[in-house]
């Protein structure tokens, strides 16, 4: 197995990530579709300890009757600033724990990192039904 060359810096593993900040309010508007993005998400590389760097992408249909509410988001997005997670599994962790806070399967989640030894990545988790249930 590969291991990092050189300096390596110490990162906080997943139980970091804090679910516990993220709120919703109610939202009845099945139909609406809901795009949110920023382009101020990190996370760290486990391999070699340094930030990924990234435009995070997060698209819904409110169907549980809930959105999430962005100060809170902002919050839970700064928890993974030191967590070391590989680009693929932060896409998926906040995939996943956003289907369960909005209760809705109609839900894609699309991570633009910025290039690493000349590969742009794009990660991208669920998606959406343009005919809500």
């Amino acid at each position: 197995m590969a291991q990092a060359e050189g300096l390596t810096f110490e990162f906080d593993g997943p139980e970091a990530i804090r679910t516990d900040l993220l709120e919703t309010f109610a939202f009845d508007s099945k139909g609406q579709y809901i795009h949110t993005e920023t382009s101020e998400f990190s996370a760290v590389c486990p391999f070699s300890g340094l930030p990924d760097l990234g435009v995070l992408t997060i698209e819904y249909y409110p169907e549980g009757g809930r959105c999430v509410e962005l100060k809170s988001l902002k919050y839970y997005m700064t928890s993974f600033r030191n967590v070391g997670l590989y680009q693929e599994g932060v896409t998926k962790r906040i995939f996943e724990d956003l289907k369960v806070l909005l209760g809705t399967h109609n839900l894609k989640v699309s991570t633009l990192y910025q290039p690493r030894g000349g590969f742009t990545t794009r990660c991208v988790e669920g998606r959406l039904n343009p005919e809500p249930h």
